[in-house]
């Protein structure tokens, strides 16, 4: 059997376990309310939010991109989900705390594309000058970077929480660089 084939049989035995205990996933307008987070993560396999942080179905919206990055294009896919939940009628946080949470991690591959000018202004649609800015070297700094994005962002409701973590790959551990904080402050 080749990897396609070992995927597809786990999700038989997902699906198995997930009827048996009657946890599918509800429909739409029923399954928002339940979301308590968006998780915006690193494509890497290696650093998949949901076994990193735990994350069930129906507890979290998680995106990830190259380097976990906040992007003109993720800031997009942040504007559609918040349509959808208008359109379904559902708000996220709307029954409680909501969390927005950037979680990257040691060893990202984006570190290796520093000296790619061309190709990192063009992701984060930037120029060159500001590039610096976004600390694609140190993961920490890229954190802190991109939760300030997201509190300069006055669509974002302002009682939701924000937090930026970095996953360390040797250890497993996640470390708390921006604790969770209101996007802005009354």
């Amino acid at each position: 059997m080749n990897n396609f084939g070992y995927l597809l049989e786990r999700n038989k035995s997902f699906a198995a376990q997930q009827s048996a205990s009657g946890t599918l996933m509800p429909s739409l307008p029923r399954a928002l309310p339940n979301v308590k987070a968006i998780v915006i993560g690193c494509a890497d396999m290696r650093v998949d939010p949901s076994h990193v942080l735990g994350i069930k179905p129906g507890e979290a919206v998680v995106i990830r991109n190259i380097g976990g990055r906040i992007t003109p294009g993720l800031l997009e896919e942040l504007g559609l989900l918040g349509r959808i939940g208008q359109v379904a009628g559902a708000i996220p946080g709307g029954g409680g705390e909501f969390h927005l949470i950037v979680l990257q991690h040691t060893d990202c591959g984006i570190t290796r594309l520093a000296g790619d000018a061309a190709l990192l202004t063009h992701y984060f649609q930037t120029q060159k000058e500001e590039l610096k800015t976004k600390a694609v070297t140190d993961p920490r700094a890229a954190v802190a970077v991109d939760v300030a994005l997201l509190r300069a962002i006055p669509a974002l409701p302002g009682a939701w929480l924000v937090s930026g973590l970095v996953y360390d790959v040797a250890t497993g551990l996640v470390e708390i660089v921006v604790p969770p904080g209101p996007i802005r402050t009354a």
